[in-house]
C-alpha cells in the first residue's frame, strides 16, 4: 500500500504526524502519543500504560506505517482484532490478522501480500506468534515493530493474566533487532514492574499517563434485594441508549437478559458457554444498534472499541480495581457523558475471597489477589471520591476530588475517624514501615504474637481497642486510598508506612479529617448528574446529523461492521455543523483521513447537498 506522506528527509515525528492527519483524520497527538512514537520510530523499545480511549492503538499502528517492514501486534481477543483491523481497513491501511476464525484460503493470501510487501499491520494471538511454522516465516519477514497489546495479561498480578502471555518474553531473543512496545490501560506499579521483567524490557523507557476519565460518573451501591430488579430499574431510566451490563456467571448473564427483555430492553447474552457464531451474531448486533443492552460474564472479555456505549453496570462486582477501570471503560470511549455504576455486597466479597482460596496458585500470589479484593471492596464502600481513588491507586500524585460521582455529590453518609486514624498513622511511623497491615492491626489491638519488648514498649501498643479488626483494616484500606499511609511491595509481601509526610501532619494538626461510608440500613439512591456532550449540536444541525447517521448505518449494513468503523458521531456532528461542499473542505474536519475521503467524500457531501431541513 502507498501512504501519502511527507518529505523523506522530514523528521521521524513529523511523518508520523503527517500520517495521523491524512491516514486517520487528526490534527495532532494527544496526550503521551507523541513521545511513546517517537521512541519506537527511533527503533527502541517501550512500556505505554495510557486510560482507555487515549489512543494506545496510534502509538503502534503509526510507527507500523512509517518504519520499514511489517508492525506485528498480539492481542489476547479475537473480537478486539476483528475491531482494529476493520477500523484500520475503512482508513485505507493495509491490515489483517490471523486467528482461529480465519479459513485457509485467506490465511494463504495474507501470507502472498505478506511476502510481497503489501501488508503495513498483521494481528495475531499470543499463541498463534509461538507456534513454531509462525515464528519461523516471520524470521524471514522483515519487521517495523512488535507490539504486545493489553500487556497486563502477562503479569501474575494483574487482573487478567493469562499463562500464553508469559511465552512471549523469547521474542527478545527471536527478534532481537525489533522495537517492542508493550501497551495497556490499567497497571499498577507492580504489575508494569512484572510486565517489564516478563517481557524482557528493563532499562526501556515507560510512559504512564494520568488514569482520568473526567467524562465517568462513577457510582455505587450496596445489594439491596434482587438485583435484577434494581438492574432492570437502572437501565430502563436510561433508555434508548448502548450499554453494558456485567454478570458474574453464564447463567446470571442469561436470567439478567431475559429480565431485561421482559422489561422491554433490547438485552443480549453473551459468554464464552454460547455457541460461537451465536456470539458473533450477538456482538455484531450490539456493535450496529444505536441502542442496545449487552449483558456479559465478567471473566469474558469483550474487547471491542464502541465508542457511543453510555453506561456501564456491574451486577455483581469485579474482581480488581484494575478490572474495573477497564470494564466501566468501555463507556464514553466518544468522550461524551458515561455512567459506570457497580453493585456489592459483603457475600460478593465472601465469594470474592473464597475463589482465590480455592485456586491452585502460589501463596503468593494469593496474597496479592487477596489485597486487590479488599482494595476494590475498600473503594467501592469507601467515603472519599471514586475516580480520585482510582487514580491514586494507580500511582497519580496530586489528585483532587471529580466533584461527581456519588460520594463527591454528598448521597452517602459519613462518619469521622480522625482520631482512630491518627492512631494508625502514629502506630505505622513507629513501627518504621517494617511491617504489613496485618502487623499493624495487631499492633493497635494489642494482639502481636511473640511480641519483642521494643514493640510493647511503644506508646501506640494496644491502643486501638475502640476498633475491631476488621474495623482497623478498613480504615488502613481507607488511608491507603487517601495516600495517608502507603505500601512497598517488597517482593510480595508488602509493608505500611507512612505516605504524604505533609498530609500525614496535617491529620495529626486536626487541619485534615479522615471520614469512612456510615454503615445505614438503606443504600440511598444515586444522584444522577448532568453534563452537557462534548460534541454539541445545534438545532438547526440536528436534522442533517441524523441524516448522515442513517446513511452510515446502511453503509455499516451493506459491509456487516460496526457503524463507528466508518465514522464516529463526533465527526458526523462536525460534517453537520460545519456542512462542507467540497471533497477539500471535508477532509479538513477532524476523522476524516484521506482514505475516507476516498471511499465515501461524494457519498457524504451527496447527503449534506441533499439534505434540506
Amino acid at each position: 500500500m502507498s501512504l501519502a506522506v511527507a518529505e523523506p528527509e522530514a523528521a521521524p515525528l513529523e511523518v508520523a504526524r503527517d500520517i495521523l492527519r491524512r491516514t486517520f483524520g487528526h490534527a495532532d497527538f494527544r496526550g503521551l502519543q507523541a513521545q511513546v512514537i517517537e521512541e519506537v520510530l527511533a527503533g527502541r523499545s517501550a512500556m505505554a500504560v495510557l486510560p482507555t480511549g487515549g489512543g494506545k492503538s496510534l502509538c503502534y499502528q503509526i510507527p507500523s506505517l512509517v518504519r520499514p517492514g511489517l508492525g506485528l501486534v498480539v492481542s489476547p481477543l479475537i473480537a478486539l482484532m476483528t475491531d482494529q483491523v476493520a477500523a484500520l481497513q475503512q482508513s485505507g491501511v493495509a491490515a489483517a490478522r490471523l486467528d482461529s476464525n480465519i479459513g485457509l484460503d485467506e490465511r494463504s493470501e495474507t501470507w502472498r501480500r505478506i511476502e510481497r510487501g503489501e501488508l503495513d499491520l498483521l494481528y495475531v494471538s499470543p499463541e498463534g506468534l509461538m507456534q513454531p511454522w509462525m515464528l519461523d516465516r516471520l524470521k524471514r519477514t522483515p519487521l517495523a515493530l512488535i507490539a504486545i497489546d493489553e500487556a497486563h495479561c502477562v503479569s501474575q498480578w494483574g487482573h487478567d493474566f493469562r499463562p500464553e502471555y508469559r511465552m512471549l518474553g523469547r521474542v527478545a531473543e527471536l527478534f532481537p533487532t525489533v522495537p517492542r512496545l508493550a501497551v495497556t490501560a490499567t497497571a499498577d506499579a507492580r504489575t508494569r514492574e512484572d510486565i517489564r521483567a516478563e517481557l524482557r524490557l528493563e532499562g526501556c523507557a515507560e510512559f504512564v499517563a494520568s488514569f482520568a476519565r473526567p467524562e465517568l460518573i462513577l457510582s455505587a451501591e450496596r445489594k439491596k434485594g434482587a438485583k435484577e430488579k434494581r438492574v432492570i430499574e437502572l437501565v430502563t431510566a436510561r433508555p434508548n441508549r448502548s450499554g453494558v451490563v456485567y454478570a458474574g456467571s453464564r447463567e446470571g448473564t442469561e436470567k439478567l437478559a431475559e429480565a431485561l427483555r421482559g422489561a422491554g430492553v433490547p438485552a443480549l447474552a453473551y459468554h464464552a458457554g454460547l455457541d460461537r457464531r451465536l456470539r458473533e451474531e450477538r456482538l455484531e448486533e450490539f456493535l450496529e444498534a444505536d441502542a442496545a443492552v449487552m449483558v456479559a460474564t465478567i471473566a469474558f472479555g469483550m474487547g471491542v472499541d464502541k465508542p457511543d456505549v453510555r453506561f456501564v453496570i456491574h451486577a455483581d462486582p469485579p474482581a480488581s480495581i484494575e478490572a474495573y477501570w477497564q470494564e466501566i471503560g468501555r463507556a464514553g470511549r466518544d468522550g461524551d457523558p458515561a455512567e459506570g455504576i457497580t453493585l456489592y455486597g459483603a457475600s460478593d466479597m465472601a465469594w470474592a475471597l473464597r475463589r482465590i482460596g480455592d485456586r491452585d496458585v502460589d501463596a503468593e500470589v494469593k496474597q496479592v489477589q487477596t489485597r486487590k479484593v479488599r482494595q476494590l471492596y475498600a473503594l467501592l464502600d469507601g467515603a472519599g471520591c471514586r475516580a480520585a481513588a482510582v487514580r491514586r491507586y494507580f500511582g497519580e500524585e496530586g489528585v483532587e476530588a471529580c466533584g461527581q460521582c456519588d460520594l463527591c455529590a454528598g448521597t452517602v453518609e459519613t462518619i469521622d475517624v480522625t482520631e482512630p486514624a491518627q492512631k494508625a498513622l502514629s502506630a505505622a511511623h513507629r513501627l518504621g514501615g517494617r511491617f504489613g497491615r496485618g502487623r499493624l492491626v495487631d499492633h493497635l489491638l494489642g494482639k502481636t504474637k511473640d511480641v519483642t519488648d521494643f514493640e510493647a514498649g511503644l506508646s501506640t501498643w494496644g491502643i486501638g481497642t475502640e476498633l475491631s479488626a476488621v474495623q482497623w483494616r478498613d480504615l488502613a484500606e481507607q488511608l491507603l486510598f487517601e495516600a495517608l499511609l502507603k505500601e512497598d511491595p517488597n517482593d510480595g509481601r508488602p509493608l505500611v508506612g507512612i505516605g504524604d509526610a505533609e498530609a500525614v501532619k496535617q491529620v495529626f494538626r486536626g487541619e485534615r479529617r479522615v471520614t469512612m461510608r456510615k454503615p445505614a440500613e438503606g443504600e440511598p439512591r444515586v444522584r444522577r448528574k448532568k453534563r452537557g456532550d462534548s460534541h454539541p449540536i445545534a438545532p438547526h444541525d440536528q436534522g442533517l446529523f441524523e441524516a448522515l447517521r442513517a446513511w452510515r448505518a446502511r453503509e455499516a449494513k451493506a459491509q456487516h461492521v460496526p457503524p463507528y468503523v466508518i465514522f464516529h458521531d463526533a465527526t458526523l456532528a462536525e460534517i453537520a455543523g460545519a456542512r462542507p461542499g467540497t471533497r477539500a473542505a471535508l477532509v479538513r474536519l477532524n476523522g476524516v483521513g484521506e482514505g475516507k475521503l476516498a471511499r465515501y467524500g461524494d457519498a457524504v457531501l451527496e447527503v449534506v447537498r441533499g439534505f434540506e431541513g
